[in-house]
């Protein structure tokens, strides 16, 4: 089996996750520094590898009325740059509250703002990316 990536991407940082091999747990893997030319998706490529991805999930941001916005409309062109660049099936995730979930979650931890912000952005992936298995899983058990 092979694994599947999910990205939460944000303007300065791309959050990363990796599935297991069986598709069941998200793991976030690391947060990448978007850079104005797309030296940045290098890094992606190589996690492609590393990890023997087969497919991604891209984070899609809704508005509260399920309409897309512009940061919506800004994933959805990465995703089809993703799809173009790497050969590989990209899927769009609704998102909608992930990060605040996943902030409200470190607080609760107690965990400092500067420690947050290291690691927000993985886990806002990996928060997607299980939203994504869970729902794929719920689809083949009926």
């Amino acid at each position: 089996m092979m694994r599947t990536m999910g990205i939460d991407a944000g303007q300065k940082r791309v959050g990363v996750a990796v599935s297991d091999l069986m598709g069941w747990t998200a793991q976030g893997v690391e947060t990448v520094q978007r850079t104005e030319d797309d030296r940045w998706l290098d890094r992606i490529a190589q996690l492609i590898n590393e990890y023997e991805v087969s497919s991604i999930v891209v984070g899609l941001p809704r508005n509260m009325d399920g309409s897309i916005g512009e940061r919506g409309e800004a994933c959805q062109s990465l995703a089809r740059d993703l799809e173009k660049r790497f050969s590989l099936p990209v899927r769009m995730w609704d998102e909608r509250l992930s990060t605040m979930a996943v902030e409200r979650t470190l607080i609760e931890a107690d965990m400092s703002r500067k420690k947050r912000r290291k690691v927000v952005d993985q886990m806002a992936a990996s928060w997607i990316l299980q939203g994504y298995l869970d729902a794929q899983r719920r689809n083949t058990d009926e």
